[in-house]
């Protein structure tokens, strides 16, 4: 192969990049229909590949995977587009023929090196990366590369290591252990070796029984003993219905696990005046002013669709005329008073609708949607970074679990895992039955082991269809139905028992990568930052200060952290 061709795409037809499955206001591409052009036929350009400097693939490709090549004097080409696959054989080729290496700064981004020792040098000049620019340093770099880079850059992966090893090099058989190798990262702050690890076994896990005994973790006033208990047991069972109602306002901090009886009493009067207080500034919207006002007008037409068509199979919203289809629209209507910024966002009628089911009530139904809205607000952003972010997460620890899978979805231009999107988005609310999302969802809110477990659910799910996906040789299209008529087929305890595994056995891997770490909340990323302690206290902190200040009994505060995991003794 000495030269690349491109032939650009024939026009006056529409490509569909990505069709998520569902209502096409969820979309995050959508179809886009090109103008016909037919007085230009199709042309094609030729690149000596001596000439070739770097190749850039889409960065965030929802569809069909593209690469943009740059020659050596800065000129970037018209885009490849690869509509049946085949960008990983042609970065592998290169990678053989001109030891084409990711950037350590881009991962997007890979760089052709020729094998010839003058313009690799020279290219080191070029980057200021190495005080040394005598002719010695590509041998130098050939023998030890880490001695020689570790200073330069502040990732090393295993592909650029083996671009630029000599095959003879008895580098290949050293250990992690060596004495050029960081033992740990407070050696060199930035410096992350990214290779593919062996893991070790999976363990068998089993499910426990739920959580029926919830007065035996009280005390005499009525606050929650052993809050990491119970998240412990509800993790690893759930909860019995009876209890659901109770339980799941501590779960989604309508209730603070430390609040008396008597404390919980006036957080719900309060609650219970702040909501109506909303609900009426709504209401009184007259007809004028709601057509004066187009984010208003917009909500309450979204709610009123979205309403029609909840869970309509459950006999609680079931009927033209159930009160429970009054009682959903008049929460969302009034959650658009509470947060003006996000408004009403398709899908969280689908979140609301369960705890309206288990609370039969309309405040506490409100309130615990404030808090599964903390957790998941991001979701709903118009920016969509977030889901951008879970689907770049998800793919990090598929790739760390199954590179085979991963290698086998990128060759079918579905390596961005854009299929699961709806998964991500509304907690897997349509891909398992009611009552499955009723214990699913108590599970996920406990945030045990990690915030991320619902990611881990992805993979469990991903990897039991393995078989089926490679097995059938299925394309992107082909990939996205196969995963869209899962729906209703999964088995939840199957799934739970799997991320749970995945779980323990990336865990027990000692040389886990950073990000990979940071995903399973092993680590913590560099950009955070603790919250304040002198932060502004919230309205429950002070609701329960008023109530101790009228002769309530003082009581620890519980500091809200999720513990070390204690995985469970596996057979």
């Amino acid at each position: 192969m000495k030269e690349c061709h491109h032939t650009e795409p024939l026009k006056g037809h529409e490509e569909t990049k990505f069709d998520p499955g569902y209502e096409p206001d969820w979309a995050v591409i959508s179809t886009v229909k090109q103008e016909r052009r037919q007085e230009h036929p199709p042309w094609g350009f030729s690149l000596p590949l001596s000439e070739l400097y770097s190749l850039r693939r889409a960065r965030f490709s929802l569809g069909r995977n593209f690469l943009v090549m740059t020659t050596r004097g800065g000129d970037p080409l018209p885009p490849l587009h690869f509509h049946r696959g085949g960008t990983r054989e042609l970065l592998k080729y290169l990678y053989v023929t001109h030891s084409a290496i990711r950037s350590p700064m881009d991962g997007r981004l890979f760089l052709a090196y020729p094998h010839d020792s003058g313009a690799l040098s020279q290219s080191f000049d070029e980057l200021h990366l190495f005080d040394d620019t005598s002719a010695d340093l590509v041998s130098r770099f050939i023998q030890d590369p880490y001695a020689t880079t570790f200073g330069g850059f502040s990732k090393v992966t295993n592909f650029f290591r083996g671009a630029l090893r000599h095959p003879e090099s008895p580098l290949g058989n050293r250990s992690p252990q060596d004495a050029h190798f960081p033992h740990s990262a407070d050696e060199e702050p930035g410096f992350e070796l990214i290779t593919c690890v062996k893991l070790g076994p999976r363990p068998e896990v089993k499910r426990g029984k739920p959580l029926d005994n919830w007065d035996q973790f009280l005390d005499p006033e009525g606050r929650v003993t052993d809050p990491q208990k119970v998240k412990k047991l509800v993790f690893r069972g759930g909860i019995v219905p009876s209890l659901r109602k109770e339980v799941w306002k501590f779960l989604l901090g309508f209730y603070p696990w430390n609040s008396t009886a008597k404390e919980r009493e006036d957080i719900l009067r309060v609650k219970t005046d702040e909501y109506f207080r909303m609900k009426v500034q709504w209401k009184s919207v007259s007809e004028e002013q709601e057509m004066k006002n187009s984010l208003f007008r917009g909500n309450r037409s979204l709610i009123e669709r979205d309403v029609n068509r909840t869970d309509r199979h459950n006999s609680f919203f079931s009927g033209n005329e159930n009160p429970g289809l009054a009682l959903l629209h008049d929460v969302l209507m009034t959650y658009c008073m509470y947060n003006f910024d996000l408004g009403y966002v398709q899908g969280m009628s689908d979140l609301l609708s369960p705890l309206l089911f288990v609370t039969q009530n309309e405040v506490e139904s409100f309130w615990c949607l404030t808090g599964f809205m903390d957790l998941v607000h991001q979701n709903f952003e118009e920016s969509q970074e977030a889901m951008k972010q879970q689907l770049l997460q998800l793919s990090l620890l598929l790739r760390a679990l199954d590179p085979e899978l991963c290698d086998y979805l990128d060759s079918q231009d579905s390596g961005s895992l854009c299929f699961c999107f709806r998964w991500l988005l509304i907690w897997f609310k349509r891909e398992f039955s009611f009552e499955d999302i009723l214990s699913l969802w108590e599970i996920l809110w406990t945030r045990l082991p990690c915030e991320n477990f619902h990611l881990l659910m992805a993979c469990s799910i991903l990897q039991s269809q393995k078989g089926e996906l490679i097995g059938s040789n299925h394309d992107f299209n082909s990939i996205l139905k196969h995963i869209n008529e899962l729906t209703m087929k999964l088995d939840l305890q199957s799934i739970l028992c799997g991320a749970e595994a995945i779980y323990l056995q990336l865990t027990n891997c000692k040389e886990l990568s950073v990000k990979v770490q940071e995903v399973l909340g092993l680590r913590v990323p560099s950009s955070f930052s603790e919250e304040s302690p002198n932060s502004e206290p919230t309205e429950t902190d002070t609701l329960l200060a008023q109530s101790e200040a009228r002769g309530a009994s003082s009581c620890q505060p519980f500091n809200g952290r999720t513990p070390q995991w204690t995985p469970p003794t596996c057979p």
